[in-house]
Formats: C-alpha cells, structure tokens, sequence
C-alpha cells in the first residue's frame, strides 16, 4: 500500500514528488539568465527577444521539471498556469511602456499654460502655445456624440432584450453588428456626403459629433444588451405579478439593477471615439483658435492637434513635445472618465442589505 505524498512546507524541501512554492520564482529567475546569455552570445541586442526566449525557456522549464516529479497531469495544469501569466505579461508590458513612454514625453510642456492657452499666433516650429482650443473642442464633440448617441444605443438595447421578436429583431440586430465593425472613415464619409454635401450644413463640431455618433451606437447597444440579459427574469416577473406596467417595471427594476454595467459600457464607447482622427479631420477641419461654437466653423480637437504637431515635427522640436504633452492629456482624460464611470456604477448599484 503506497502512502501519500508529502511536502514540508516549513522547510520548502522536495519530498514525496511535490514541487515547493518557490520553484516558479526559480524557473522564473533561470529562465532569464539563460535567455540573456543566449542574446549576448547571438548578438540578440532588442530585450524584446530576451523576454520572448525567457518566457519560452520558462514554459519549458515548468512543464520538464514537474513532468518528471509530479507526473504529467500536475505538469500540464502547472504549464496552463505559466502560460496565463506570459499572457498576461505580454498585454501588460507594453502597456506600461506605452504609458512611461507618453508620460516621460509629455510632462516636458505640460502645464498650465499648456492647458490654458491656444495655439494662436504660434507657429509650429515655435515654442509656446497650447491645447485649449483642441481641448475644448474634443469636450464639445464628444459630449454632443454621448447625446446622440446614448439615449437611441439604450432605447434599442431595450427594445431587442425586453420586446423585440420577430423579423424586425432580427434586422436590428443584423445592421448593430455591421455597424460595429465600419470604419471611422466611412462614418466621416457618410456624414460629409449627407450633412456637408447635400443638406449644406458647412463644416463643424457639430458635423464630426455626427459620425462620432455613429461609431458610438453600436457599442452602447451591445454592451447594454448584455448588461439587460444579466437581470435575472425572477426580478421581472416579481414586478409584473405585483400588477407593475412593464415599462415602468423597466425603468424601476431592470435598468437600475443594470446601471454599473451600462455605465462602463458607455465609458467604454466615449472611449472608442475620443482618439478617432479621420472623421475630425473630414468634417471638423481644424483651427488654431478658439472655437467655443460647436455648430458653425471649424473646430479644434486632440486627436487632430496630435496628429498635425507631430506631422509637423520631424522627430523632435517644440510640435514634437506639444504632440506628447497633447497625447498626455489624451490618456488622462479618458482615464478620469472611466473613474467616473466607476464612482457612478457603485453609487448607483442596487442595494442588497444594510
């Protein structure tokens, strides 16, 4: 009769076919070693490929050494593990690089000076200047895109979980899911067609809102309809045998118990077109001034504030930090909006106790 095997765990020794808990700090740390003496002995000088040997070696590493002391199913659940983490690895670091790389370029103008003031009177090889116009107008657009956009992305969200049936269903749903994947540009094409070309509307905030509008819908829809399908039915049908309407069993009941998740889905769509460049530049043009008017004449914005100052750049200059120092501001602006969207979600979240 074979006995169990045993791990002290005061010691971290290897008995009885049991891996210590140090043993993945430990591949972590061999795997490293040999993956930068294999770079230096290769002539590898991009630590890029240094990290992409050592997450290899350190697969390999787990699955070899655990194969062989803990058998092959403990392996196999021990390699599923590692390659969670390079994984997770592999989306995080570059995140974290793009971040330093924007933060460490940006915060070389960025002042309040640089938020304050506009680029009047500044040419672009000259120090100065500002985002305020590109700023102001970003909020401008965005802001009419979210008023557009939000209420008839939520309205269909409601009318496809809660009474759509049916043919007409299933076209709603069909024409959601292309307009997810349309480009911006055929948005700001479309737009510039019907609003600037046909109806003479001009060039304006107010144009660009339009299509951002566009590619805002399709993502409040969606993400609305799932957070829809998550309230449990027992909730509705509680409400209904209390002899409550079913729209106002829709406006009590399911959207509240709904809100955090709809909330994020929002944020998650202002954050889809905050960055879009060819629609501004299609519709909106672009200014130097301040242009508070949404509705008349063309209209700053970041994204295409970034896009003209780096183009204007080469590679370094005074464009060249006002363009980091803009994308800065950029990565900022969407950040507090999602912690926004947070602070709402859980002040609106319903209550389950005291």
């Amino acid at each position: 009769m074979s006995t169990p095997a045993v791990t002290d765990r005061t010691t971290g020794s290897l008995r009885g076919g049991s891996l210590p808990r140090w043993f993945p700090l430990a591949v972590i740390a061999a795997s490293i070693v040999v993956a930068v003496a294999i770079g230096l002995g290769t002539g590898l000088h991009s630590k890029v490929q240094w990290g992409l040997i050592a997450a290899i070696l350190a697969v390999l590493g787990t699955y070899v050494v655990a194969a062989r002391v803990e058998g092959r199913r403990q392996a196999r659940d021990r390699i599923a593990t590692s390659l969670v983490w390079v994984c997770f690895l592999l989306a995080v670091i570059p995140l974290a690089s793009l971040i330093w790389a924007t933060v460490k370029r940006g915060v070389k103008v960025l002042d309040g000076y640089f938020l304050s003031h506009s680029m009047a009177g500044v040419a672009d090889t000259e120090p100065g200047g500002g985002i305020y116009h590109a700023l102001l107008g970003t909020l401008e657009q965005v802001g009419l895109a979210t008023v557009v956009a939000v209420p008839i992305g939520v309205l269909t969200a409601i009318y496809l979980v809660e009474y759509g049936r049916g043919a007409l269903a299933r076209a709603v749903t069909f024409f959601v899911d292309v307009m997810t994947g349309i480009p911006s540009i055929v948005a700001g094409l479309f737009v510039l067609s019907f609003w600037i070309l046909i109806l003479k509307m001009g060039y304006s905030g107010f144009a660009g809102s339009l299509a951002l509008a566009i590619l805002m819908m399709p993502v409040v829809v969606r993400s609305t309809e799932e957070m829809l399908k998550l309230v449990p039915n027992e909730l509705r049908e509680a409400s209904l045998a209390l002899g409550i309407p079913k729209w106002r069993t829709i406006l009590k009941v399911v959207l509240p118990t709904s809100l955090g998740g709809i909330a994020t889905g929002v944020m998650l769509s202002i954050a889809r077109i905050t960055g879009e460049t060819a629609p501004v530049l299609l519709l909106v043009w672009g200014t130097n001034f301040i242009n508070s008017n949404p509705f008349s004449d063309p209209q700053a914005s970041l994204p295409l504030f970034i896009y003209q100052q780096y183009a204007n750049s080469s590679g370094s200059g005074a464009a060249y930090d006002r363009a980091w120092a803009a994308a800065l501001t950029l990565i900022a602006f969407v950040m507090i909006l999602n912690l926004v969207a947070r602070g709402i979600a859980r002040w609106k979240a319903p209550k389950t106790g005291r």
